[in-house]
């Protein structure tokens, strides 16, 4: 059987392109080194190949666990299928060669194939991410998008129980060093042998650009720095996000912002977030439009979104990265004690931009998110952060991707709307409900509007819900409320930076 398996693995790797007839030798020999074979007992032919690669895997793996290669931990089995995927790439150089004679012709040819390549290598897993769980769900502000992401699996008991045995390493520093590149991982860190990344210039400083291993958007990529440095918002930023933009006019890009609770979950190491997709956040339109003196060459007003932004749109993106920079550098130190906006305490500093870039036709756009991440004793997690209320279906921070109209859900979800689709159904009292009780104050606010609840919309019902709590999340957010006051509020400030 593992003869078998080794040939249909070289034949997906033709038809994919990672290999060419001149590298299947040495890919056999690579595979049966690697599998702790001596000889070769196949057929010597490769056929056309037609199945999926997590097929094939699974007889490798299934392979390596009879002779003890590898135990039944899935980190485990992880660790191993990336070393075998490994035997069929090239070096690095290749790929960065392949993509930038493609680049030179199309951005998005470019792009096309790396994406498809990283997919092909297993570094995407396309047979976990496609139990993501996704769906579109109405709001006042459009339909937002929704996901429950089951593709990350969590650590077995296994994992956790043989990473304590490690030795701590501080190699690589991140999850987001350039360093994984090749990395063969340990039941600490994940295997990274078939990742390949691709560099780039922005702003006279060396990134580069991968995708990310649980794709939550279409081709959801990132670009990190090249140095272990930490997030900052600045000019410097909103140029890079811009360029990247001139560079694959397809993508767009963004950033988290610089400060706990309004960042992301990874701030020590400087990245971006791009994509081909259209978020929420890009289809909403203008709530109110403005003028900004000195820039009237430029595009400006208010988002109607239940977040504070701010968009700016013309044809010079350093025009727009000077004329954002200077609504950062007012923003910093600004402070509304009517919206309860303060820059800071003790200190410490709140204020800061989280910013999104893409292009309009021939044009830049920019959208300036502002945030504020205060605490109180009534808002230990956060003013502007979900509150208690919503904690039952988002309790974690509204980073980037849930800023532009994205909610990536916890796994957990998944079970628990099954579970209270069928105690609804059945008219069993959920507070009774170890696991469903803490939705049971909601449930009880959307129930009353839906007395048509059956068998037939039940579904349809709780995911509209969830995509409006999901909107109830992005209004805590807010750093002006889309009110009478918020909306003086934010047309304050902004005759404030024309005042400069």
């Amino acid at each position: 059987m593992i003869y078998n398996a080794i040939d249909r693995l070289i034949a997906f790797g033709l038809a994919k392109g990672l290999l060419e007839e001149n590298d299947v030798l040495y890919t056999r020999n690579k595979l049966l080194y690697t599998l702790g074979l001596s000889d070769y007992q196949g057929s010597g032919e490769v056929a056309e190949c037609k199945e999926e690669l997590a097929e094939i895997l699974k007889d490798i793996l299934k392979y390596a666990m009879e002779e003890g290669l590898v135990s039944d931990s899935i980190t485990e089995q992880d660790l191993f299928d990336t070393k075998i995927m490994d035997c069929l790439l090239g070096r690095p150089s290749e790929i960065v060669a392949k993509f930038t004679a493609l680049c030179r012709k199309s951005p998005k040819e470019a792009t096309d194939w790396y994406y498809d390549f990283s997919k092909a290598t297993n570094y995407i897993r396309e047979d976990r991410i496609i139990k993501d769980v996704k769906w579109q769900a109405d709001s006042p502000y459009g339909k937002l998008d929704i996901t429950i992401n089951l593709s990350k699996p969590e650590k077995d008991p296994k994992a956790i129980a043989a990473a304590k045995k490690l030795v701590q390493s501080g190699y690589p520093k991140c999850l987001l060093c350039r360093e994984n590149e090749g990395f063969a991982g340990d039941m600490n860190k994940p295997a990274r042998e078939n990742h390949r990344i691709i560099p780039l210039t922005l702003g006279g400083e060396n990134y580069f650009l991968q995708y990310s291993p649980y794709v939550y958007y279409n081709e959801h990529c990132i670009i990190l720095n090249e140095g272990h440095v930490p997030m900052k918002i600045d000019r410097a930023v909103f140029l890079k996000l811009l360029e990247f933009t001139e560079k694959f006019p397809h993508y767009m890009a963004g950033s988290n912002a610089d400060l706990p609770i309004v960042g992301g979950s990874i701030l020590t190491h400087d990245h971006f977030q791009g994509g081909n997709y259209e978020f929420p956040m890009a289809r909403a339109g203008l709530r109110t439009e403005v003028k900004f003196k000195g820039y009237e060459d430029i595009r400006a007003g208010v988002v109607n979104w239940p977040m504070s932004v701010i968009r700016l749109t013309g044809a010079d993106y350093r025009k727009l990265a000077e004329l954002a920079d200077k609504i950062l550098l007012l923003w910093r130190g600004y402070s509304d004690e009517e919206v309860d906006v303060y820059a800071e305490s003790d200190g410490e500093p709140h204020n800061t931009i989280t910013p999104i870039a893409r292009r309009r036709g021939e044009d830049f756009e920019i959208d300036l998110v502002l945030r504020n991440n205060r605490t109180t004793e009534e808002f230990p997690l956060g003013i502007f952060h979900p509150h208690d209320k919503l904690h039952h279906i988002k309790k974690e921070n509204i980073g980037l991707i849930e800023v532009m109209g994205l909610a990536v859900l916890p796994g957990r979800l998944k079970g628990e709307m099954d579970s209270l689709r069928t105690a609804l159904l059945k008219g069993e009292d959920i507070r009774k409900d170890e696991v469903l009780a803490k939705h049971a104050d909601w449930v009880d606010e959307f129930m009353a509007r839906h007395k048509e609840f059956n068998e037939v919309n039940a579904e349809e019902i709780i995911r509209q819900e969830i995509g409006l709590v999901f909107s109830e999340v992005l209004t805590d957010a807010g750093v002006y409320k889309d009110d009478e006051n918020g909306r003086k509020g934010i047309l304050r400030f902004i005759e404030r930076v024309n005042a400069l």
